[in-house]
């Protein structure tokens, strides 16, 4: 028993540099700008790009987690910080993100930055290591899912990214896995798991890529913003495969 309890505790920590970090930021930027030119313009029918775009959510989740997971996040205020920023861009996002369409109904679901949203409420009460914390998160996780983009496997990824990152566990690694697979009931397709090449390599490599403060928020209104008036015309002049 005691050689089994050595080898879980002994899985391997987490170390990547923060240049990598954002370097993973950036790719699943640009996985995410071809997937919504795919959806929105182009009506999915490049399957390659949707396929890559699979891989997006994984990413920006893992990012946000393992930012979280750092030591002094709580004292810092980065949760406060990180849920105020995500709810504000995430209001900015909807009315593009709603005018766009593609919805299953109506208004539902919220879109990714809400998901983002409320993985970092989830993790913020997992922080507090007390039952009252635990329950209210097991609330949040319930019914904030419900209400979300990708639903409860792309939270419950997150919170496998940062309980892995702050205490590494083989079952950490096993919700990690099944609810990254479990995105394949959403995706259609398992090419979510994908993420995981990427993500097991980034802590043998090193990146220079520096930090732009808010880009990231910034970014997720505006370009659905501009795709939404792209849209317009090409709709009018019946470029797109769609009516």
């Amino acid at each position: 028993m005691n050689q089994i309890a050595a080898r879980i505790t002994s899985w391997p920590r987490l170390e990547i540099s923060s240049g990598t970090i954002e370097a993973v930021k950036w790719l699943a930027l640009v996985l995410m700008i071809g997937d919504h030119i795919n959806k929105y313009l182009l009506n999915d029918t490049v399957a390659w790009l949707y396929d890559a775009g699979r891989l997006t959510m994984p990413l920006f989740m893992f990012v946000l987690a393992y930012n979280l997971a750092r030591p002094g996040s709580l004292e810092r205020g980065a949760y406060r910080r990180t849920m105020i920023r995500l709810a504000v861009f995430g209001a900015l996002a909807s009315p593009a993100f709603l005018a766009l369409g593609g919805l299953v109904y109506g208004w539902w679901p919220l879109n990714i930055l809400f998901t983002l949203f409320v993985l970092t409420a989830t993790l913020r009460l997992l922080e507090t290591a007390s039952i009252k914390g635990f329950l209210a998160a097991g609330l949040v996780f319930v019914l904030g899912c419900s209400l979300v983009e990708f639903w409860w496997p792309a939270v419950a990824f997150g919170v496998a990214v940062w309980t892995y990152t702050k205490q590494p566990s083989l079952p950490a690694l096993i919700l990690g896995v099944v609810s990254c697979a479990a995105l394949g009931y959403i995706n259609g397709n398992q090419w979510a798991l994908a993420a995981f090449l990427i993500l097991a390599g980034t802590p043998f490599v090193t990146v220079r890529c520096p930090r732009i403060r808010w880009f990231f928020y910034a970014f997720y209104p505006a370009h659905l913003t501009l795709i939404w008036l792209v849209r317009i015309p090409l709709r009018h002049a019946g470029y797109l495969f769609f009516t």
